[in-house]
C-alpha cells in the first residue's frame, strides 16, 4: 500500500478548480501579466505538464519518446507553451477544464501506485513520487497567481505553502550554478511568517545574511511571480540580496525575474 500523502496537492487542485470553474466565457481569453499568456494558456500549460507527469509514472520507456520530442522542439525554437497550444487546439475553456480535471485525477491515482523509492524520469534529474507531487503543487500555485492577479482576486494561502518554501530554500545552490556563479558556502537564514501565524526557519542560524517576512512573499519571489522589490521581504547581506535577484525554484535554464512593478493584483471585482 502506498504511503504517499497527496493531501496538499489535492487541496491545491481544489482551489485551482474553484478559480477556473467560476470563469465566464470571456475570461478565458483575458491576457495575464505572465508572458502575455491568456488564462486559457495558463491552464493549457498546466494540463500539458500534468499529461507529461502522468506519462512519467509509467517509467523511462513510457517517457523517453516524450522527452526526446520535447527537447527536439525546444532546440528548434519552440517552447513548452507552443506544445501546450498544439495539444489543446480546438478546445474551448470548459472543455480544457474538464480535460485537466480528468488528467489530474489520473495523475494522482498513478502517483499513489508508484513503489516507494522508485524514481520517475523527467527533463532534469529523476525524482520520487513525493517530489513529483510537490513539484506539481508548486507549478500549480505559481502559474495560477497570474490568474488571481488579472481577475483582481486575492488568494487565501494555507500552511501547505511550506512545501514551496522548502523547495525555494533547497534550490539556493542551483540558482547560482545555473547562472554560472560560484555557490556561496553559507545559506542565508530564512525566517518566514506562515499563513497560520507559525514561524518557519531555514538555513544557517549563524549567517550574517537574512531574509525575513511573509512566507507568501518568499514563495512568490522563488517562483518568479513577484520581483523582490514588490514584496515586504526584508533582505540583509550581499549573498541574500544576490540570491533573491536570481531566485528560481524550477528547473531549466536561468530565467530573469519579472521587472519591478510588472506583476501585481489588477482590477478588483469585489
Amino acid at each position: 500500500m502506498s504511503t504517499l500523502d497527496l493531501t496538499d496537492l489535492m487541496a491545491e487542485a481544489a482551489d485551482m478548480s474553484a478559480l477556473f470553474g467560476a470563469l465566464s466565457a470571456a475570461d478565458w481569453q483575458t491576457e495575464t501579466q505572465f508572458k502575455a499568456w491568456t488564462i486559457f494558456d495558463v491552464l493549457a500549460h498546466l494540463y500539458h505538464s500534468d499529461q507529461m507527469a502522468l506519462a512519467a509514472t509509467g517509467g523511462e520507456a513510457a517517457f523517453a519518446d516524450i522527452r526526446a520530442e520535447m527537447l527536439t522542439q525546444m532546440q528548434s525554437g519552440r517552447s513548452l507553451m507552443d506544445a501546450a497550444r498544439a495539444e489543446t487546439a480546438g478546445m474551448d475553456g470548459p472543455a480544457l477544464f474538464t480535460a485537466w480535471q480528468e488528467t489530474f485525477d489520473a495523475l494522482c491515482t498513478a502517483l499513489t501506485a508508484v513503489p516507494e523509492g522508485q524514481k520517475l524520469p523527467w527533463f532534469g534529474p529523476p525524482m520520487g513520487a513525493r517530489m513529483m507531487a510537490t513539484a506539481r503543487q508548486m507549478e500549480m500555485w505559481a502559474h495560477t497567481q497570474a490568474v488571481y492577479d488579472v481577475l483582481g482576486c486575492t488568494r487565501v494561502d494555507t500552511d501547505r505553502l511550506k512545501n514551496i518554501a522548502v523547495i525555494g530554500v533547497k534550490t539556493f545552490g542551483f540558482c547560482f550554478q545555473v547562472n554560472g556563479k560560484p555557490v556561496p558556502e553559507v545559506v542565508p537564514r530564512v525566517v518566514l511568517d506562515a499563513p497560520s501565524g507559525d514561524v518557519w526557519s531555514f538555513g544557517d542560524a549563524t549567517s550574517d545574511n537574512h531574509i525575513k517576512g511573509p512566507a507568501t512573499a518568499f514563495c512568490q519571489v522563488v517562483t518568479q511571480t513577484r520581483n523582490i522589490a514588490d514584496t515586504s521581504l526584508a533582505v540583509s547581506g550581499a549573498t541574500a540580496a544576490e540570491w533573491m535577484a536570481i531566485a528560481q525554484c524550477f528547473a531549466g535554464p536561468p530565467h530573469p525575474p519579472p521587472a519591478p512593478g510588472t506583476r501585481f493584483k489588477q482590477k478588483d471585482r469585489g
